[in-house]
């Protein structure tokens, strides 16, 4: 939607962010080398989940395809036995490789590696034990129980063999070169749609669509591993080294038992939806909801692939410890990230419901309340990245009441209002908790305990841009009203709808930001100023 333009200003912004916080070359380039492929890889998969997703839904239907994505869900569940391990793992090597001591690199994937197998023989176990209930999950589905268990233990055994067999490819994104697992799970990703969109085409049959998923997965392990061993020819682990030296390592539990809490808040804010909304509605609203959030989750992939690969120097700019830069630098982010969310909002909202409409048909168009709750909750996922990198940066990771109170707020609130309201009770959910703690209780941790200084400065900006962004949405929204141009009648209407919209919001935001955010000011002028990239020299 609308993406050449967004796809040209992230790659600026994302040249800008990383020359400015990178004095390494080496890490300068593994983080556009990360960018490009993330990005090359998301063109392909979004034009291809398009097109896939009409296909699905015309053979396979809306029930089977809701039937998927909550079977999907409840996988995730199982995996919250994983959350926060790979992340504290990552964390803990990230010194090591810098040192480059291959002997304690060994001995960490070799943990990480004991630990996984112990993970992953508690899914398995926990699975075969959900799968007694899975007649009273899916009591009134036009499904036989065998396509239902053949679904949910192909999806499993495709799982597990990230516990037993893929746990090295951490090691690849602690080193900065995450395009490495990039370039081929997505291509084998883009290979299996493919095949599932012929096979669907051709027999329509469920079985041969499932048992794809268990093929990308063993396909994609054996590749994996290949490269892996390409890489590091040195690196050998051991299972029962990693038993023996996990004493040796208590950081990795210490970390792991905050991130966990942390990673489990955000699985239960964007995972666990779907399966409230099938709890409260039916598997075709899950559908419904499902076109939505693949065009939502799409963007935000696109923004939080290429704005993110600055993670790792974030870190290092925190390291040097030079407090006037590191604040620029936040603030820097925070503004790009500001009129991207506000450029892609006002699009999405002015934008979604015709695409719908001509993509799938006027049948799979949601009222537009829950089109905007959906949007809110986006804006907050789009502008949130500047405040968790830095968070991350300075290991912030001990606020773990937080993290429980997103939890209880979301689910106490999705219950509560998924029985009164259905679909949008459930939204009212993540969008209560998002802005409790996202929007409210991490900047002023960040100020607190990170800047050391008072969150007043943020909060008076935060407003500030938020009004430039909403008058701007409200005065296109009127004088470009889509009555003017009928962005239904044909996609060549939408898109050139989508042109006008964009290209005016934009330039109207933009031109506001630039006077009175200097984040904004500061990555325009090293945009017209090359000499500026070099900064750190």
């Amino acid at each position: 939607m609308i993406l050449p333009f967004y796809v040209f200003f992230l790659y600026l912004c994302l040249q800008t962010s990383v020359h400015l916080i990178m004095p390494n070359e080496s890490r300068l380039k593994k983080s556009l080398l990360n960018a490009k492929v993330n990005l090359c890889f998301y063109l392909l998969g979004l034009i291809l989940s398009f097109f896939s997703r009409k296909v699905f839904l015309n053979v396979l239907g809306a029930d089977f395809l809701g039937l998927s994505s909550t079977l999907l869900n409840l996988l995730g569940f199982l995996n919250l036995a994983e959350l926060g391990i790979g992340s504290a793992i990552g964390y803990v090597l990230y010194k090591p490789l810098y040192e480059q001591d291959k002997e304690k690199i060994c001995e960490i994937i070799s943990v990480f590696g004991y630990i996984y197998r112990c993970i992953g023989f508690i899914i398995l176990g926990s699975s075969i034990l959900l799968a007694c209930f899975l007649p009273y999950i899916f009591p009134d589905t036009p499904f036989n129980s065998s396509i239902i268990y053949f679904a949910f233990f192909t999806y499993i055994s495709s799982a597990l063999i990230s516990y037993f067999v893929n746990y090295k490819q951490t090691l690849l994104g602690a080193d900065q070169k995450n395009y490495v697992v990039t370039a081929y799970y997505q291509s084998a990703v883009l290979l299996k749609t493919l095949l599932q969109m012929g096979l669907v085409y051709y027999t329509g049959n469920y079985y041969l669509w499932i048992s794809l998923e268990l093929l990308l997965g063993i396909t994609y392990s054996i590749i994996l591993n290949w490269k892996i061993n390409q890489v590091y020819p040195w690196l050998k682990t051991e299972i029962k080294q990693g038993k023996t030296l996990f004493k040796k390592y208590p950081e990795v539990m210490k970390y792991t038992k905050q991130l966990f809490i942390h990673k489990l808040s955000s699985f239960v804010q964007y995972q666990t939806a779907p399966f409230l909304i099938y709890t409260f509605t039916s598997l075709k609203i899950v559908a419904f909801y499902g076109n939505y959030t693949l065009i939502i989750d799409k963007i935000a992939q696109l923004v939080n692939n290429l704005l993110g690969s600055t993670g790792a120097g974030v870190g290092n700019l925190i390291a040097e410890g030079d407090q006037k830069k590191i604040q620029h630098v936040f603030w820097e982010l925070l503004s790009i990230r500001f009129l991207i969310a506000g450029i892609i909002s006002f699009a999405l909202f002015q934008l979604t419901t015709p695409f719908i409409g001509l993509w799938l048909g006027e049948q799979y168009v949601l009222p537009n309340y829950i089109l905007t709750l959906i949007i809110f909750n986006a804006f907050i996922g789009y502008t949130r990245g500047a405040t968790d990198q830095f968070l991350y940066g300075y290991g912030l990771f001990n606020d773990v009441w937080a993290a429980i109170a997103e939890v209880c707020i979301n689910l106490i609130v999705a219950l509560i209002g998924g029985s009164l309201w259905g679909l949008s009770g459930v939204l009212l959910g993540g969008l209560s908790s998002m802005l409790i703690i996202v929007g409210i209780w991490k900047p002023y941790f960040l100020y607190s305990r990170g800047f050391k200084t008072s969150v007043a400065h943020y909060w008076i900006n935060y407003i500030k841009y938020l009004s430039i962004l909403i008058v701007v949405g409200i005065l296109c929204h009127y004088l470009l009203s889509a009555k003017y141009f009928s962005p239904k009648a044909s996609f060549m209407h939408w898109a050139l709808y989508a042109g006008i919209i964009t290209i005016t919001y934009s330039g109207l935001s933009y031109s506001l930001l630039y006077f009175v955010a200097p984040g904004i000011k500061a990555v325009t002028k090293r945009f017209l100023e090359k000499k500026s990239f070099f900064i750190n020299k």
